[in-house]
């Protein structure tokens, strides 16, 4: 598929949000990217040279539509990578990084504290459905990394921070290992946004972005995306996991998207700053077992962080209180400002319990496998968080 050049290259990161993607509508000169929802498209006359399953020509929605093309060239831009590919969830955006890149017989070194999707597909599909070998290891602990991380591995995957722990994993320094070993680095950036780290500056060779979180930021559509500079392998992926797989992403979905990135880097600056007063304030609170949190000097990823991590450091706080699962729930409920849901990277706060019960609990540190909490800042008025997270927590005799 033929890139087109980024006329804004070069500009601040909220200059190309707004700018990125954008123009005048042919048809009506509308400064507005119009919605098409058309599932197939005029052919040439001539259908000697057309391949059905080529993304290059605009025939059919799986193959790709004008709104996420239009979005592809923003989400690169703000990564400052050559290429995007935009699909229908971050969770299909993994999926089809890895059902391209790997085949059977091949290892894969991945964290022990991960996304659901990551675990599963790695701990359970991965290697059972096609002899794919799959290693946990912590990789906030570079001489574990070192080990496991060996000659004949084909991809190391990383997210930082992590999910749900907030744990932060040295980029820079797991690329060096990985490519040592003539391994593929695959980095989840969801956690951080590419306002606050990009990571294909720091050596990784592939990039996902869970777009239904911060960058879309209205909890209202779906979307993930695919980054990078080899050009050959994202097409590779566009070929074998979006046309002929079929994860593409609808033209409304990307449309949503598209408008809400245009606000992406002055919401983030806002929930960076916000997540660090909360932090701040949750650590000084007597019931409070441990706040993680990357841009708290306690953390242990601190200085990492402070590191790779330019703007910001990140909307999500994963913190823990001195009492049980039923009371964490009731917490919870208590809660008025900041909604009890899952998801993540939204305008509203969202809180959500992660049980002692948890298949994975035995994976995290041990101060996370009681009243653990993962906790996503959105654009209320940090007061208002703060007392409400105060009222819930005396409501409930903490």
């Amino acid at each position: 598929m033929a890139k087109k050049e980024n006329a804004f290259a070069g500009y601040d990161i909220t200059t190309q949000a707004v700018h990125t993607g954008t123009d005048y509508d042919e048809g009506t000169g509308a400064v507005r990217r119009p919605l098409h929802m058309a599932n197939s498209y005029k052919l040439p006359d001539d259908l000697s040279q057309v391949n059905y399953s080529s993304t290059d020509l605009l025939m059919y929605a799986r193959n790709g539509n004008p709104n996420q093309h239009w979005l592809e060239e923003k989400v690169a831009a703000l990564h400052g990578a050559e290429d995007a590919i935009v699909l229908g969830s971050g969770v299909a955006a993994l999926h089809a990084l890895f059902w391209t890149l790997l085949e059977s017989g091949d290892r894969v070194v991945y964290p022990n504290v991960s996304y659901m999707a990551v675990y599963r597909m790695f701990h359970e599909l991965f290697n059972r459905k096609f002899g794919v070998e799959t290693v946990m290891v912590d990789m906030t602990d570079l001489e574990a990394v070192k080990k496991a991380i060996t000659p004949g591995t084909k991809l190391v995957h990383i997210e930082t921070p992590d999910n749900p722990t907030v744990g932060v994993t040295d980029i820079a320094a797991i690329a060096e290992i990985a490519h040592a070993n003539g391994a593929i680095l695959s980095v989840d950036n969801t956690f951080a946004s590419p306002l606050n780290q990009r990571p294909l500056d720091l050596g990784a060779d592939f990039v996902v972005e869970a777009l239904t979180k911060f960058i879309n930021g209205h909890g209202d559509a779906q979307g993930g995306a695919i980054l990078s500079n080899d050009l050959e392998t994202m097409d590779r992926i566009r070929y074998e996991a979006q046309v002929n797989v079929g994860s593409v992403i609808s033209p409304f979905n990307a449309w949503q998207i598209f408008r809400g990135s245009v606000t992406f880097p002055l919401r983030m600056q806002r929930i960076n700053e916000t997540s660090l007063t909360v932090a701040k304030w949750l650590e000084q609170r007597e019931h409070v077992t441990f706040v993680a949190y990357p841009g708290l000097e306690s953390n242990p990823g601190y200085e990492v962080a402070k590191k790779q991590m330019q703007n910001g450091f990140g909307g999500v706080i994963s913190f823990g209180l001195d009492t049980d699962d039923k009371t964490v729930e009731r917490f919870c409920a208590q809660l008025k400002v900041i909604t009890f849901a899952v998801s993540l990277g939204h305008d509203e706060s969202l809180i959500f319990p992660q049980p002692s019960y948890d298949e994975r609990i035995h994976l995290y540190p041990e101060k996370f496998r009681k009243g653990f909490l993962r906790f996503s800042l959105g654009l209320e008025d940090p007061k208002d968080i703060i007392d409400d997270l105060d009222q819930a927590l005396k409501a409930v005799g903490l």
